[in-house]
């Protein structure tokens, strides 16, 4: 049961079923082990409680997790058809130019040929010009390093996500 001062996005994300919960929190994040341990930390009192759930899950996550959670994003420019969460997200590469277009598409495949992965950035927010640079700038990382700027981008993301599941009335 929830406190009358908790939220009401909070709290009809406590009560939810935990099905609905492990979904709903799926869509934010495609590790299972990440959804799993917010859901068996219910209930939260506040959404910052939530958002430190999330953020030490993610601080948890193995190579395997993390590349579970890499595959629910789609490449930058490339949104999910029909998904209004990876358009919204991308929504800086909505009016790119074909030349910007055509070299974010390139650059994605050169980072996915290193990495093994899709190039993951907290895109809300940024232009298609600054993902352009980000992607310019971490492909020389190593391995190493680019999976903790994946981590630490994936955690943004998530927090994004999470209050948009919680704040909502």
């Amino acid at each position: 049961m929830t406190s009358t001062s908790t939220p009401p996005g909070l709290a009809r994300f406590n009560d939810l079923e935990e099905s609905a919960a492990f979904a709903a929190l799926h869509e934010a994040c495609a590790s299972t082990a990440w959804a799993n341990r917010l859901l068996a930390a219910r209930p939260y009192a506040t959404a910052d409680e939530l958002y430190a759930a999330g953020d030490a899950a993610m601080a948890e996550l193995t190579a395997a997790d993390l590349a579970e959670a890499m595959a629910g994003h789609p490449p930058i420019g490339r949104p999910k058809p029909g998904d209004p969460t990876s358009a919204r997200e991308q929504r800086g590469m909505a009016g790119a130019s074909e030349e910007l277009r055509a070299e974010m598409l390139e650059l994605n495949l050169a980072y996915q040929d290193k990495f093994g992965h899709v190039f993951l950035i907290c895109a809300t927010g940024r232009t298609g010009e600054q993902m352009r640079d980000a992607v310019k700038e971490r492909i020389g990382n190593s391995p190493e390093q680019e999976r903790e700027i994946v981590r630490t981008e994936l955690g943004k993301i998530n927090r994004i996500r999470l209050a948009r599941l919680v704040e909502e009335d």
